[in-house]
């Protein structure tokens, strides 16, 4: 079975930092872009970064840029987010996407889900 596994959230101060892992099991991860996507209560699910299937190409939302940086490691089948000058709007459970696109249907993961709060 697929299975992505995150780590590393937790609860940091403002202007701190957190790096989130992701570990991927089940598939055949050098296919798949992977994303971490954002939800905080009472909004909507929101896309923070993405990275391509080896690494060539990110995009960030407008929020984070400058702040967050993703990467992966293809060998060890896992996916990072870097998180510096961390804000309390920041604040939400990030979750850990695998996508690999196909002609007929997509493939398309989600982890369990890592709480990140940012309070002082």
């Amino acid at each position: 079975q697929v299975q992505l596994v995150e780590s590393g959230g937790g609860l940091v101060q403002p202007g701190g930092s957190l790096r989130l892992s992701c570990a991927a099991s089940g598939l055949t991860f050098s296919r798949y872009a992977m994303s971490w996507f954002r939800q905080a209560p009472g909004k909507e699910r929101e896309l923070v970064a993405a990275i391509s299937s080896i690494g060539g190409s990110t995009n960030y939302a407008d929020s984070v840029k400058g702040r967050f940086t993703i990467s992966r490691d293809n060998a060890k089948s896992t996916v990072f987010l870097q998180m510096e000058s961390l804000r309390p709007d920041d604040t939400a459970v990030y979750y850990c996407n695998a996508n690999w696109k196909r002609p007929i249907r997509d493939y398309d993961y989600w982890g369990q889900g890592t709480q990140v709060t940012v309070s002082s």
